[in-house]
């Protein structure tokens, strides 16, 4: 027999059996970190007196041997040879004989790769930590630059008050930093350590798995070896991370497509993050943000994915798990390309404030104030709220704005009015008297983005 595994076997896989089952088109993605397992159970083999010391200096070489051939492009990985642990180990033994062999000594293909994950979502989730904070920072560079710039907020895609352009911006800086706390608390569970576990039920081997975990770094070690080898709430909890990730970028995504139109003008997407039209030459589309947009479909498609694949799982490992890797490879990469894009975007994308200002002076935006005013000078807010309702009614039938009316026209709805109103119906006085914690006065944007940039530093 050909395989490695093949002792109790009479009989070739079949190919196409073979084919079908084989995970290494994929998970060769995992060599570093295979061979970063293997070099630490090697070690403690050794340190553990279950393989000579002379034995584990032939095996860590060749594997650093096997790591230098990887780097360099110079292994081919085969398909009979299953999957990335098999195949360096195969590779290992071509390399230092029988010798080599002896590295799986005390583990299982199940431990392996379930540690080979927890390694490399622990570096992922470290690196989108740092991507994402690269759009945060994106985002609070621009929002500073806008603190005075106003825009329509929008409730139901209506528009409802004024408020700071950057103050909009900084909602998503927010959104960031939950996903980006998210992350690092799940960094708890991506460091813990399963190697050691074997199969499913331990091994007989004087193990020494605590200095496996400080060889790897892991803070935690699995203390139920079926949960271990069986566990994959980690890459779920990753995916779910993913998903909310994804869900914030493309909420963005969609604002930028919306604000770059030419009904709306309000921002201009830069030339390098756009494309033409084949058969329309005045078209700009907003291609990035369109993509990021349309990218949820597939983080959320490999989080229901696994979902799925769990869901009815008996312990412990199951051929199923091999369904675990692809969706996280896929959402691992997904999300570091569109936050990649997405920094720049934001860095080099114009801000038409004018555009902007002259939209507020088109609309009922400023009706509320007119509600808190009467309110201030003692009616009943649920009696003003009806007043101000009749004065939109009295300007869209008058083809008027709030500004536009007359002293008169106001004092005919309520003797309350007087000339103060046109001021605390400015643009600028909506948005600064809104100055409570939180609000989209400038004084407490500045405050809200000198928070980011310490929690940032």
């Amino acid at each position: 027999m050909s395989k490695l595994w093949g002792g109790r076997f009479t009989k070739e896989t079949n190919k196409l059996v073979e084919e079908f089952t084989a995970s290494i088109s994929f998970d060769k993605k995992l060599v570093e970190e295979d061979i970063e397992g293997s070099l630490a159970h090697a070690k403690m083999l050794g340190e553990c007196g279950i393989i000579p010391m002379e034995d584990v200096e032939k095996i860590v070489g060749g594997l650093h041997e096997i790591r230098e051939m990887a780097k360099n492009n110079e292994i081919e990985f085969l398909i009979e040879d299953e999957d990335i642990h098999m195949n360096i180990e195969k590779k290992l033994i071509e390399l230092i004989g029988p010798v080599g062999g002896k590295l799986h000594t005390g583990r299982s293909r199940n431990d392996q790769v379930a540690t080979d994950m927890h390694l490399y979502l622990r570096t992922k989730t470290n690196e989108l930590i740092g991507l994402v904070e690269n759009v945060q920072e994106a985002i609070v560079e621009k929002a500073n630059e806008h603190i005075d710039t106003l825009i329509p907020g929008y409730t139901h895609l209506q528009r409802a008050q004024p408020v700071s352009f950057a103050h909009h911006l900084m909602a998503y800086f927010w959104m960031f930093e939950r996903d980006k706390e998210r992350l690092k608390d799940s960094l708890k569970r991506v460091n813990w350590m399963p190697l050691g576990s074997g199969a499913l039920a331990g091994t007989t081997f004087p193990i020494n798995r605590e200095m496996t975990a400080g060889l790897l770094g892991f803070e935690t070690i699995y203390p139920n070896s079926m949960d271990a080898v069986s566990d994959r709430d980690f890459i779920l909890e990753f995916l779910s991370i993913g998903s909310i990730i994804i869900t914030h970028i493309s909420r963005l995504s969609e604002e930028l497509i919306i604000w770059s139109s030419q009904e709306f003008r309000f921002v201009e997407l830069d030339d390098s993050f756009c494309t033409g039209s084949s058969i329309m030459p005045q078209k700009k589309n907003p291609d990035v943000p369109e993509l990021l947009r349309g990218k949820t479909g597939r983080v959320y498609g490999n989080l229901i994915g696994l979902l799925t694949v769990l869901k009815g799982l008996p312990l412990a490992y199951n051929k199923d798990l091999q369904e675990d890797k692809e969706g996280m490879f896929d959402t691992v990469e997904t999300l570091e390309g569109s936050l990649k894009l997405l920094a720049p975007m934001i860095e080099t994308m114009k801000v038409n404030g004018e555009v902007m200002r002259q939209a507020l002076n088109e609309d009922f935006s400023n009706a509320t104030d007119i509600a808190d005013y009467l309110a201030a000078k003692g009616m009943p807010f649920r009696e003003a709220h009806e007043v101000i309702g009749k004065i939109v009614l009295y300007c869209i039938q008058n083809n008027k704005y709030l500004l536009e009316l007359t002293m008169d026209e106001y004092r005919s709805f309520s003797e309350l009015f007087h000339g103060d109103i046109y001021k605390i119906l400015t643009p600028e006085h909506v948005a600064g008297a809104r100055n409570s914690y939180g609000g989209t006065a400038p004084d407490q944007v500045q405050k809200q983005i000198q928070l980011a940039k310490t929690l940032l530093a």
